[in-house]
C-alpha cells in the first residue's frame, strides 16, 4: 500500500475506491443532527424530568457509542452539578444505584457490554434511557423496564452515526438542566458540519480543501493527536479512532496537561529524527494539536511551548482550532474535519474505508 496523493483529486478513484458510500455518510452529519433532535423530543426525554435530578449519570456504550458519553462530559463543562462518566465494558460500579441515571446508547442495539451493563442498571433500579435501533436486544430491555427508548435507524457503519446517537444525548441531558441546548444550538452544529461538507465535499480540490489537506499531513507519519480542553480532548480521540477504524492507520491519542508528562518525550525519541540523506524514509511523529477557546491558562502555556518543542526539532506540526459560541459547535467544528481526513487518508492509499475486517474477525473468535 502506497500513499498517492493525486488519488485525492481523481474523481473516479474517490467515487470507485469508496463503494460502502463513507464520505456521502460523513456528508450526511448535519442531517443526522436535525433527526436525532426530532427523535429525542418524539421520544419525550423531557419526561426524564418527573424523575428528578439523578446522583450520576452513567453513558454506556462501545466504540462510537461511547464517544456519546465523553462528548456529554465535554459539553456540560467542569460546572455540572454532577458527575457523568462513560461505560466501556461488561460491568457495571459497585456504586452506581437507584438515584442514577444510565444512558444505553448503540447503534446496532445488540452489543453485549452494553446490553449487559443496561439489564444490570434495571436489577438496580437505576433510572434507564435507551438509544438504539427499534427491534434490538436493547430496545427489549427498556421496553421491559417501561424505560424511555429513542428509536435511531443508523445507515452505513456505527462510526458514521455519531451525531444520530450523541444528539439525543445532549437534548436529554438539557431536558435534565445540565446544560443549555436549545433549537438554536443545534441549527446552528447542523449548520457547521453541513459548511463542513461544502469545503471538503470530493469536487474540491486539495490545496482548497481542508480535509484533503489535513490527510496529506498526516499520510507517511505517525501522529500524536492532542487536545488542549474537554471539547478538543474528544474531538482528538475521535480522530484518532477515525484513523484507526477507517483509515486502518495508526495513532496515538492524548491531552494536556497529561500529555506533557509523558507523550512530550517522544519528541526526543527515534521517532523524531528525520534523515534528509536516506534513501527510504520511514514515518516520523507529527504533533496534531486541536485547540479550544475554553483552556485553562496554564494549559495555554504549555500547548505554545510543546507546538515549540516540537518545531525546533523539526517535527512537523499540525494545528486544529474550534470555533463557534457553544462547545457543541466547536466540538461540530473539529470532528466534521476529522471524519472527512480519516476518509480521504484511506482512499489516498487506496483503501476502502468501510469494511473493518479485522474487527470482524476479532468478534467472531471471541464468540466461538
Amino acid at each position: 500500500m502506497t500513499w498517492e496523493p493525486g488519488r485525492l483529486d481523481d474523481q473516479h478513484h474517490l467515487t470507485e475506491a469508496d463503494p460502502g458510500g463513507m464520505l456521502l455518510a460523513v456528508a450526511a452529519s448535519a442531517a443526522q443532527v436535525r433527526t436525532g433532535r426530532r427523535a429525542a423530543v418524539e421520544a419525550g426525554v423531557d419526561r426524564l424530568v418527573g424523575q428528578g435530578r439523578p446522583r450520576a449519570v452513567v453513558v454506556a456504550g462501545m466504540g462510537t457509542a461511547g464517544l456519546t458519553g465523553d462528548i456529554l462530559a465535554a459539553v456540560c463543562g467542569n460546572g455540572v452539578p454532577l458527575p457523568i462518566m462513560t461505560l466501556r465494558s461488561y460491568q457495571l460500579p459497585g456504586w452506581i444505584g437507584a438515584t442514577d441515571l444510565v444512558i444505553a446508547v448503540s447503534a446496532t442495539g445488540d452489543e453485549e457490554e452494553t446490553v449487559s451493563l443496561a439489564v444490570q442498571a434495571v436489577r438496580r433500579g437505576c433510572g434507564l434511557l435507551a438509544v438504539c435501533p427499534p427491534g434490538s436486544p436493547l430496545e427489549a430491555v427498556a421496553v421491559q423496564a417501561s424505560a424511555i427508548h429513542v428509536p435511531v435507524r443508523p445507515d452505513g457503519p456505527p462510526r458514521a452515526a455519531l451525531w444520530l446517537l450523541t444528539i439525543p444525548v445532549i437534548v436529554a441531558a438539557s431536558a435534565l438542566g445540565l446544560v443549555t441546548a436549545g433549537p438554536e444550538v443545534f441549527e446552528r452544529v447542523a449548520a457547521t458540519l453541513e459548511d463542513i461538507a461544502n469545503r471538503c465535499r470530493p469536487s474540491s480540490e486539495s490545496f482548497v480543501n481542508p480535509g484533503k489537506s489535513l490527510a496529506m499531513d498526516l499520510a507517511e507519519s505517525i501522529p500524536m493527536i492532542w487536545g488542549s480542553s474537554p471539547v478538543a480532548r474528544a474531538a482528538a480521540y475521535r480522530l484518532a479512532c477515525q484513523l484507526n477504524e477507517t483509515g486502518k492507520y495508526p495513532a496515538v491519542f492524548g491531552e494536556l496537561p497529561e500529555a506533557g508528562h509523558n507523550q512530550v518525550a517522544a519528541l526526543e525519541g527515534p521517532l523524531a529524527e528525520r534523515d534528509i540523506f536516506a534513501d527510504t524514509a520511514g514515518p516520523t511523529l507529527r504533533l496534531v494539536m486541536l485547540r479550544d477557546v475554553e483552556e485553562h491558562p496554564q494549559v495555554t502555556r504549555q500547548r505554545e511551548a510543546s507546538l515549540r518543542l516540537a518545531r525546533d526539532r523539526d517535527v512537523p506540526v499540525s494545528e486544529l482550532a474550534a470555533e463557534g459560541l457553544h462547545p457543541l459547535e466547536r466540538l461540530a467544528a473539529l470532528v466534521g474535519l476529522a471524519d472527512y481526513a480519516a476518509t480521504y487518508l484511506a482512499l489516498g492509499y487506496a483503501l476502502d474505508p468501510t469494511p473493518v475486517a479485522t474487527i470482524t474477525e476479532l468478534r467472531a473468535r471471541v464468540s466461538q
